[in-house]
């Protein structure tokens, strides 16, 4: 399984008082990387629907902040499926400034129906594109 990594700067708006990042700005950074993951892959979650009637939501986020994020800094967010199943895979995303690991988490993603959100299985082709 292929590590996906995206890079963000730390804009202003990101930050409190003291210039360092909002502790829920690092949800903000996690989405964007798994959802550039996604077009890398070539999946758009609009289009997941509209074709296959799927959503991906998450049921589990577990996030463990290590070194605080500043301003003007160059975050590396990764993006590795750790787990999978049927219905449901469990990501591992990590964050780094330079060198210094910032934060850990560990995200489970399920497939849903769109119309009745409940868990169905991921489409084949999707779930092949995630994993290699």
């Amino acid at each position: 399984m292929s590590k996906y990594t995206h890079q963000f700067r730390v804009y202003y708006e990101d930050t409190d008082a003291g210039g360092v990042v909002y502790h829920a700005n690092y949800l903000n950074f996690f989405e964007r990387t798994r959802t550039e993951w996604l077009r890398s892959k070539g999946l758009q979650q609009s289009l997941m629907r509209e074709q296959t009637n799927t959503l991906l939501a998450i049921r589990q986020l577990t996030i463990d902040y290590i070194s605080p994020a500043r301003l003007d800094d160059l975050l590396t967010v990764s993006t590795e499926v750790i787990s999978h199943s049927k219905v449901a895979m469990k990501v591992k995303q990590t964050m780094y400034a330079k060198d210094v690991l910032l934060a850990t988490a560990e995200v489970q993603i399920v497939s849903l129906n769109a119309e009745k959100f409940k868990p169905m299985r991921f489409p084949t082709q999707y779930l092949e594109e995630l994993l290699f």
